[in-house]
């Protein structure tokens, strides 16, 4: 009997979701809440007390951390125990990387050398170089960077000019070009470099050895923020690259280069959790300290109004993240039984499958940590902006999230194109799906009836979902292939779909916790999705009128102004009073607690 997936990338849009399909993050095992405590023990430790040490670039200093992490297993967790790490799950992975999330500058150089310094090799190696690399990468040994942008291509990554020419004798390739923003450039001893070998139009992948004749570097750049990361520009000129060392096949470094995004898009989702947690918790401890005429400022509802959205926004992100983990996780087991299927390969495709939700995450969670960081320094007032509280580092720390894994701007263009292009190749039944919807539009009415709590919040996420789908058949009828340039349009309906995505993702878990909650926190739950889901669908709104005025297709925009009336009219929620009852359950905890 052939084996499927239970829901494919993209197709979120087109089946209604089960709450026991999905995995929420207090359904952890004791042994993934140990590796994440472990990693909190870490940071208490090494990293926390270093914060200022590290942002000056200590010498040897970072590295010596990361040496530590390995030492512990921290930098192993996913990677075969065949290879000295502890094979575990995508979702315990991105617990660990959400853990280490807040660690600031080291949360960036753990990030580059667990995901995209270590995975290329992890999924595309062969047997000889993992237990050559991967084994040391792994354990901390040795380092690990990738080696992709360079001076004249970055998001248009294909168009790099690095080379790579095999030598006369046929053992090695000669490695000529320049690579910048290589995080982890300064210490790394592997590096994933990608080449276009002789005239090829894609890249190659090759790994390389620090040491290697032929390998210069920059001093580090001066940044903005992340400054304790290592950042460095890398320079190869005929540095001879072993045969062997070929990663993957010829002309496949394009397609490494991508599904490691994927990887990182949604790594980044996971890892900007932890940033944002540890900035409410310094949020809330500051306001039940600080006193203005005469009270704490906890007490006023503008703050209140603060740190509820802090929580919404941190609580939100969270359910969407561990969902599309947990998915890639299913992906992975059925990729990995076909035959002669290689596991890491099997991984990576199943990175490929969600590519569309990785983007999502990415951008979505990204910029909640800014909103997150940002009101930090606002609560804190004068002194959040001074550089001797932790505001100054996070808030100058979290703007490099909406850059790195591609920025905002191009993965909101892949979140809606990347589906588009799945329903064209008949991947998903989204057209279908899509001509239902709007021929359903002249006979639309607003028939809605309360059925039920999550009856209800399910019934608007599908209309949101609705509105994703019918904009999109109205867009791709009146661009057709130039729909790629029209980034505006394609920019409205993909927050349509972050939102509709979220906001499933959210109903889903907040119904799942009803039989695992207290009553009082089950209620702040229902608060939490209340608030989330009444803004959302005022936000898809104005996205949507957007979108329609810009197609400009005077035949349907009465049609889908009409759809998008009826498919946003939610019932009114006291957002003020909800927003207070999330925040006070904040403020009597001072931390994080949801």
């Amino acid at each position: 009997m052939e084996k499927v997936l239970t829901i494919k990338g993209g197709e979120f849009l087109l089946k209604k979701s089960e709450a026991s399909s999905i995995f929420i993050p207090e359904e952890f095992d004791e042994e993934q809440k140990m590796i994440a405590q472990t990693c909190d023990d870490f940071l208490d430790t090494e990293v926390f007390p270093n914060l200022d040490r590290i942002d000056a670039q200590e010498d040897g200093l970072m590295r010596d951390i990361v040496k530590k992490a390995g030492e512990l297993g921290l930098l192993g967790v996913s990677v075969p125990e065949e290879y000295d790490g502890f094979g575990q799950s995508f979702v315990t992975s991105m617990l660990a990387s959400e853990r280490m999330g807040s660690g600031n500058s080291f949360a960036v150089a753990y990030s580059a050398h667990t995901g995209i310094g270590s995975c290329p090799i992890a999924y595309y190696g062969s047997h000889e170089q993992k237990l050559k690399y991967l084994t040391k990468l792994a354990t901390g040994e040795w380092t690990g960077a990738y080696c992709l942008t360079e001076p004249g291509a970055g998001s248009d990554a294909n168009s790099g000019k690095t080379k790579a020419v095999l030598t006369e004798d046929g053992k090695h390739y000669l490695l000529n070009g320049q690579k910048m923003w290589i995080t982890n450039g300064g210490f790394a001893d592997v590096l994933t470099v990608f080449a276009k070998i002789d005239n090829d139009r894609v890249y190659s992948s090759f790994i390389v050895e620090r040491d290697w004749d032929g390998i210069t570097f920059n001093p580090e750049e001066k940044k903005m923020g992340i400054k304790g990361s290592s950042t460095r520009q890398i320079f190869f000129n005929d540095v001879k690259v072993p045969v062997e060392n070929l990663l993957g096949k010829r002309g496949e470094g394009f397609r490494i280069a991508l599904n490691i995004l994927h990887m990182g898009r949604i790594k980044l989702g996971g890892n900007v959790l932890g940033a944002a947690k540890r900035a409410v918790t310094q949020s809330v401890n500051y306001a039940n300290e600080r006193k203005q005429f005469g009270t704490l400022i906890a007490n006023f509802g503008s703050i209140k109004h603060k740190l509820g959205e802090q929580v919404i926004k941190t609580f939100i992100s969270e359910s969407a993240v561990y969902r599309v983990s947990k998915d890639i996780d299913n992906a992975y087991d059925l990729y990995k039984q076909i035959d002669g299927c290689d596991q890491g390969r099997a991984l990576m495709d199943a990175f490929g499958q969600f590519g569309s939700e990785a983007a999502i995450m990415k951008v979505f969670a990204s910029e909640a940590l800014d909103y997150i960081v940002d009101e930090e320094v606002q609560i804190m007032g004068g002194m959040g902006y001074s550089a001797e509280m932790s505001a100054d580092r996070n808030y100058r720390d979290s703007r490099i999230n909406r850059i790195f894994e591609g920025t905002n701007e191009i993965n909101r263009i892949l979140v809606t194109d990347t589906i588009i292009k799945r329903g064209q190749k008949n991947h998903i039944p989204l057209f279908e799906k899509a001509k239902e919807i709007v021929a359903g539009l002249d006979n639309l009415t607003d028939t809605f009836k309360p059925n039920g709590y999550f009856e209800d919040k399910s019934y608007f996420a599908e209309n949101f979902k609705s509105i994703a789908l019918m904009l999109m058949e109205a867009a791709v009828n009146k661009f057709d292939r130039q729909l790629v340039h029209e980034q505006e349009v394609l920019n409205s309906i993909s927050d349509i779909l972050m939102h509709a995505y979220v906001a499933e993702s959210t109903v889903l878990r907040v119904q799942k916790l009803e039989s695992i909650q207290t009553p009082e926190m089950f209620n702040l739950y229902k608060d939490i999705l209340d608030v989330y889901m009444f803004e959302a669908a005022s936000d898809i709104y104005k996205h949507a009128l957007d979108a329609i005025y810009s197609i400009d297709d005077e035949a349907m925009t009465e049609k889908l102004i009409k759809g998008i009336k009826i498919y946003t009219n939610i019932p009114g929620v006291n957002t003020k009073d909800a927003r207070r009852r999330i925040a006070d359950k904040l403020i009597e905890e001072n931390k994080y607690c949801f």
